[in-house]
Protein backbone atom coordinates (compact mmCIF):
# COMPACT_ATOMS: atom_id res chain seq x y z
CA UNK A 1 0.00 0.00 0.00
CA UNK A 2 1.36 3.39 -1.05
CA UNK A 3 -0.13 6.42 0.68
CA UNK A 4 0.35 10.08 -0.18
CA UNK A 5 -0.60 11.98 2.96
CA UNK A 6 -1.05 15.76 2.68
CA UNK A 7 1.82 15.68 0.19
CA UNK A 8 3.12 19.13 -0.70
CA UNK A 9 6.15 20.39 -2.58
CA UNK A 10 7.21 23.97 -3.21
CA UNK A 11 10.19 24.73 -5.44
CA UNK A 12 12.52 27.58 -4.37
CA UNK A 13 11.24 30.99 -5.47
CA UNK A 14 8.05 29.45 -6.88
CA UNK A 15 4.90 31.53 -6.54
CA UNK A 16 2.73 28.49 -5.69
CA UNK A 17 3.19 24.83 -4.73
CA UNK A 18 3.89 22.35 -7.52
CA UNK A 19 1.94 19.84 -5.45
CA UNK A 20 -0.52 21.04 -2.82
CA UNK A 21 -1.93 18.84 -0.02
CA UNK A 22 -2.41 15.70 -2.13
CA UNK A 23 -4.01 12.70 -0.45
CA UNK A 24 -4.14 9.37 -2.28
CA UNK A 25 -4.08 5.72 -1.26
CA UNK A 26 -2.77 3.34 -3.94
CA UNK A 27 -3.03 -0.45 -3.92
CA UNK A 28 -2.07 -2.91 -6.70
CA UNK A 29 -3.53 -1.94 -10.07
CA UNK A 30 -3.00 0.53 -12.92
CA UNK A 31 -3.42 4.24 -12.22
CA UNK A 32 -3.55 6.69 -15.11
CA UNK A 33 -2.19 10.13 -14.17
CA UNK A 34 -3.63 12.82 -16.43
CA UNK A 35 -3.03 16.55 -16.41
CA UNK A 36 -1.62 19.36 -18.54
CA UNK A 37 2.01 20.43 -18.40
CA UNK A 38 2.71 22.04 -15.03
CA UNK A 39 -0.04 20.12 -13.24
CA UNK A 40 2.38 18.38 -10.84
CA UNK A 41 2.74 14.94 -12.45
CA UNK A 42 6.55 14.95 -12.57
CA UNK A 43 6.79 16.39 -9.06
CA UNK A 44 4.54 13.63 -7.74
CA UNK A 45 6.72 10.98 -9.37
CA UNK A 46 9.90 12.53 -7.99
CA UNK A 47 8.43 12.46 -4.50
CA UNK A 48 7.23 8.86 -4.82
CA UNK A 49 10.67 7.74 -6.04
CA UNK A 50 12.31 9.59 -3.11
CA UNK A 51 14.25 11.79 -5.52
CA UNK A 52 12.88 14.89 -3.76
CA UNK A 53 12.04 15.40 -0.11
CA UNK A 54 8.52 16.81 0.30
CA UNK A 55 8.04 20.32 1.67
CA UNK A 56 5.11 19.02 3.65
CA UNK A 57 3.29 15.76 4.25
CA UNK A 58 4.72 12.33 3.50
CA UNK A 59 4.83 9.27 1.26
CA UNK A 60 4.14 6.06 3.20
CA UNK A 61 4.86 2.47 2.18
CA UNK A 62 2.68 0.10 4.20
CA UNK A 63 2.33 2.82 6.82
CA UNK A 64 6.03 3.73 7.16
CA UNK A 65 7.52 6.98 5.86
CA UNK A 66 9.73 6.14 2.87
CA UNK A 67 12.41 8.54 4.19
CA UNK A 68 12.96 6.06 7.01
CA UNK A 69 13.07 3.05 4.68
CA UNK A 70 15.85 4.47 2.46
CA UNK A 71 17.48 2.15 -0.07
CA UNK A 72 15.22 -0.74 0.89
CA UNK A 73 12.24 1.23 -0.40
CA UNK A 74 13.98 2.41 -3.56
CA UNK A 75 14.68 -1.21 -4.54
CA UNK A 76 10.92 -1.70 -4.80
CA UNK A 77 10.68 0.88 -7.59
CA UNK A 78 10.94 0.50 -11.34
CA UNK A 79 11.04 3.78 -13.25
CA UNK A 80 10.92 4.57 -16.95
CA UNK A 81 11.59 8.30 -17.54
CA UNK A 82 10.13 10.33 -20.36
CA UNK A 83 13.49 11.68 -21.52
CA UNK A 84 15.73 9.13 -23.22
CA UNK A 85 19.11 9.88 -21.66
CA UNK A 86 20.89 6.64 -22.58
CA UNK A 87 24.52 5.55 -23.00
CA UNK A 88 24.80 5.50 -26.79
CA UNK A 89 27.89 3.25 -26.81
CA UNK A 90 26.16 0.55 -24.76
CA UNK A 91 24.38 -2.29 -26.49
CA UNK A 92 20.84 -3.08 -25.33
CA UNK A 93 22.09 -6.24 -23.62
CA UNK A 94 24.96 -4.46 -21.86
CA UNK A 95 22.66 -1.65 -20.73
CA UNK A 96 20.26 -4.09 -19.06
CA UNK A 97 23.16 -5.90 -17.37
CA UNK A 98 24.44 -2.54 -16.14
CA UNK A 99 21.03 -1.63 -14.72
CA UNK A 100 20.73 -5.08 -13.12
CA UNK A 101 24.10 -4.53 -11.42
CA UNK A 102 22.97 -1.14 -10.10
CA UNK A 103 19.90 -2.85 -8.64
CA UNK A 104 22.09 -5.48 -6.96
CA UNK A 105 20.51 -8.41 -8.78
CA UNK A 106 21.99 -11.90 -8.64
CA UNK A 107 23.65 -12.97 -11.90
CA UNK A 108 21.33 -15.92 -12.53
CA UNK A 109 18.21 -13.81 -11.93
CA UNK A 110 19.53 -11.04 -14.17
CA UNK A 111 20.33 -13.44 -17.02
CA UNK A 112 16.86 -14.98 -16.91
CA UNK A 113 15.02 -11.67 -16.68
CA UNK A 114 17.07 -9.85 -19.33
CA UNK A 115 16.35 -12.50 -21.95
CA UNK A 116 12.64 -12.51 -21.08
CA UNK A 117 12.38 -8.71 -21.10
CA UNK A 118 14.15 -8.37 -24.45
CA UNK A 119 11.57 -10.76 -25.86
CA UNK A 120 8.73 -8.83 -24.24
CA UNK A 121 9.73 -5.50 -25.78
CA UNK A 122 10.59 -7.13 -29.12
CA UNK A 123 14.31 -6.29 -28.99
CA UNK A 124 15.89 -9.73 -28.72
CA UNK A 125 17.21 -9.54 -32.31
CA UNK A 126 18.69 -6.11 -31.53
CA UNK A 127 20.25 -7.07 -28.20
CA UNK A 128 23.82 -6.47 -29.41
CA UNK A 129 23.18 -3.24 -31.32
CA UNK A 130 24.37 0.05 -29.83
CA UNK A 131 21.68 2.22 -28.29
CA UNK A 132 22.95 5.19 -30.30
CA UNK A 133 21.65 3.46 -33.44
CA UNK A 134 18.21 2.81 -31.95
CA UNK A 135 15.11 4.68 -33.08
CA UNK A 136 13.10 6.67 -30.57
CA UNK A 137 10.58 3.86 -30.24
CA UNK A 138 13.31 1.27 -29.65
CA UNK A 139 14.85 3.44 -26.94
CA UNK A 140 11.44 3.74 -25.31
CA UNK A 141 11.12 -0.04 -25.25
CA UNK A 142 14.54 -0.58 -23.66
CA UNK A 143 13.64 1.96 -20.96
CA UNK A 144 10.47 -0.01 -20.21
CA UNK A 145 12.53 -3.21 -20.04
CA UNK A 146 15.00 -1.78 -17.50
CA UNK A 147 12.13 -0.50 -15.36
CA UNK A 148 10.80 -4.06 -15.09
CA UNK A 149 14.10 -5.55 -13.89
CA UNK A 150 14.02 -7.16 -10.43
CA UNK A 151 10.21 -7.38 -10.33
CA UNK A 152 9.43 -3.96 -8.80
CA UNK A 153 6.36 -3.53 -6.59
CA UNK A 154 5.90 0.09 -7.69
CA UNK A 155 6.24 0.71 -11.42
CA UNK A 156 6.32 4.34 -12.60
CA UNK A 157 6.09 4.92 -16.34
CA UNK A 158 6.36 8.45 -17.75
CA UNK A 159 5.02 8.54 -21.34
CA UNK A 160 5.90 4.83 -21.84
CA UNK A 161 4.26 4.42 -25.26
CA UNK A 162 5.66 7.58 -26.87
CA UNK A 163 7.13 6.66 -30.26
CA UNK A 164 5.67 3.15 -30.31
CA UNK A 165 3.60 1.90 -33.22
CA UNK A 166 0.02 0.69 -32.46
CA UNK A 167 1.01 -2.99 -32.31
CA UNK A 168 3.80 -2.28 -29.79
CA UNK A 169 1.54 -0.06 -27.70
CA UNK A 170 -1.07 -2.81 -27.48
CA UNK A 171 1.58 -5.38 -26.48
CA UNK A 172 2.94 -3.15 -23.71
CA UNK A 173 -0.56 -2.23 -22.49
CA UNK A 174 -1.63 -5.86 -22.30
CA UNK A 175 1.51 -6.79 -20.39
CA UNK A 176 1.00 -3.98 -17.88
CA UNK A 177 -2.56 -5.19 -17.29
CA UNK A 178 -1.29 -8.72 -16.67
CA UNK A 179 1.35 -7.78 -14.09
CA UNK A 180 -0.70 -5.18 -12.20
CA UNK A 181 -2.37 -7.76 -9.93
CA UNK A 182 0.54 -7.46 -7.48
CA UNK A 183 2.07 -4.12 -8.49
CA UNK A 184 1.15 -0.47 -8.23
CA UNK A 185 1.55 0.82 -11.80
CA UNK A 186 1.53 4.60 -12.30
CA UNK A 187 1.08 5.58 -15.93
CA UNK A 188 1.68 9.27 -16.63
CA UNK A 189 0.89 10.06 -20.24
CA UNK A 190 -0.78 12.41 -22.68
CA UNK A 191 -1.96 9.41 -24.75
CA UNK A 192 -5.43 9.36 -23.22
CA UNK A 193 -6.47 6.19 -25.07
CA UNK A 194 -3.75 4.21 -23.25
CA UNK A 195 -5.21 5.26 -19.90
CA UNK A 196 -8.77 4.55 -21.00
CA UNK A 197 -7.81 1.02 -22.07
CA UNK A 198 -6.04 -0.24 -18.95
CA UNK A 199 -6.30 2.10 -15.94
CA UNK A 200 -8.56 0.95 -13.12
CA UNK A 201 -8.34 4.43 -11.61
CA UNK A 202 -7.77 7.74 -13.37
CA UNK A 203 -6.18 10.57 -11.36
CA UNK A 204 -6.79 14.08 -12.70
CA UNK A 205 -4.18 16.63 -11.61
CA UNK A 206 -4.48 20.37 -12.11
CA UNK A 207 -2.18 23.04 -10.67
CA UNK A 208 -0.93 20.68 -7.99
CA UNK A 209 -4.38 19.55 -6.84
CA UNK A 210 -6.17 16.24 -7.37
CA UNK A 211 -9.47 17.01 -9.11
CA UNK A 212 -10.59 13.39 -9.13
CA UNK A 213 -9.35 9.84 -8.57
CA UNK A 214 -12.02 7.56 -9.96
CA UNK A 215 -12.63 4.73 -12.44
CA UNK A 216 -12.89 5.96 -16.02
CA UNK A 217 -16.58 5.03 -16.29
CA UNK A 218 -17.37 7.24 -13.29
CA UNK A 219 -15.64 10.23 -14.87
CA UNK A 220 -17.52 9.59 -18.12
CA UNK A 221 -20.86 9.43 -16.31
CA UNK A 222 -20.15 12.72 -14.55
CA UNK A 223 -19.96 14.67 -17.82
CA UNK A 224 -22.70 12.78 -19.65
CA UNK A 225 -24.81 15.38 -21.44
CA UNK A 226 -21.87 17.76 -21.85
CA UNK A 227 -20.64 16.32 -25.17
CA UNK A 228 -22.56 16.84 -28.40
CA UNK A 229 -22.08 16.63 -32.14
CA UNK A 230 -23.27 19.18 -34.65
CA UNK A 231 -23.52 18.88 -38.42
CA UNK A 232 -22.27 22.04 -40.15
CA UNK A 233 -21.66 23.44 -43.59
CA UNK A 234 -17.92 23.74 -44.12
CA UNK A 235 -18.10 27.54 -44.20
CA UNK A 236 -19.84 27.59 -40.79
CA UNK A 237 -16.88 26.09 -38.93
CA UNK A 238 -15.27 29.49 -38.30
CA UNK A 239 -18.38 30.46 -36.32
CA UNK A 240 -17.61 27.75 -33.74
CA UNK A 241 -14.60 29.60 -32.32
CA UNK A 242 -16.46 30.27 -29.07
CA UNK A 243 -16.93 26.55 -28.41
CA UNK A 244 -14.53 23.84 -27.31
CA UNK A 245 -14.40 21.73 -30.46
CA UNK A 246 -12.60 18.45 -29.79
CA UNK A 247 -12.89 17.02 -33.30
CA UNK A 248 -13.88 17.98 -36.82
CA UNK A 249 -14.69 15.25 -39.33
CA UNK A 250 -15.78 15.53 -42.95
CA UNK A 251 -19.32 14.13 -43.11
CA UNK A 252 -20.18 14.79 -46.76
CA UNK A 253 -19.61 17.20 -49.59
CA UNK A 254 -18.95 20.58 -47.96
CA UNK A 255 -20.27 19.21 -44.66
CA UNK A 256 -18.42 18.81 -41.35
CA UNK A 257 -19.39 17.10 -38.10
CA UNK A 258 -18.10 18.96 -35.04
CA UNK A 259 -17.70 17.25 -31.66
CA UNK A 260 -18.17 19.81 -28.90
CA UNK A 261 -17.43 19.64 -25.17
CA UNK A 262 -19.71 21.97 -23.21
CA UNK A 263 -18.44 23.63 -20.00
CA UNK A 264 -20.74 23.58 -16.94
CA UNK A 265 -23.82 25.69 -17.50
CA UNK A 266 -23.21 26.20 -21.22
CA UNK A 267 -26.17 25.49 -23.52
CA UNK A 268 -25.70 23.27 -26.55
CA UNK A 269 -25.83 24.89 -29.99
CA UNK A 270 -29.16 24.58 -31.78
CA UNK A 271 -29.42 21.26 -33.62
CA UNK A 272 -26.69 19.52 -31.58
CA UNK A 273 -27.09 15.85 -30.63
CA UNK A 274 -25.77 14.40 -27.32
CA UNK A 275 -23.17 11.62 -27.58
CA UNK A 276 -21.43 9.37 -25.05
CA UNK A 277 -18.26 11.04 -23.70
CA UNK A 278 -14.78 9.58 -24.02
CA UNK A 279 -11.88 10.05 -21.61
CA UNK A 280 -10.45 12.61 -24.03
CA UNK A 281 -13.67 14.60 -23.59
CA UNK A 282 -13.21 14.33 -19.80
CA UNK A 283 -9.70 15.74 -20.18
CA UNK A 284 -10.92 18.71 -22.22
CA UNK A 285 -13.89 19.30 -19.89
CA UNK A 286 -11.63 19.64 -16.85
CA UNK A 287 -8.49 21.17 -18.35
CA UNK A 288 -9.79 23.23 -21.27
CA UNK A 289 -8.82 22.93 -24.87
CA UNK A 290 -5.90 25.27 -25.39
CA UNK A 291 -5.30 25.26 -29.12
CA UNK A 292 -8.23 22.85 -29.65
CA UNK A 293 -10.77 25.59 -29.03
Amino acid sequence: MLTLSHLTHVYPRAASPALDDVNLTLSPGVYGILGPNGSGKSTMMNLITDTFAPTGGSVLWNGTDIRRLGAGYRRLIGYSPQHQGLYDDFTANRFLWYMAALKGMKKADAARQIDALLRLVNLRDDAHKRLGAFSGGMKQRILIAQALLDDPKILILDEPTAGLDPRERIRIRNFLSEIAHDKIVLLATHVVSDVECIAGTVVLLKKGHVLAASPAHTLLDEIDGHVVTLDLAADEVHGMSGFLVSNLAVSGENRVEARIVLPPGSPAPEGARPVRPTLEDVYLYHFGGGDAA
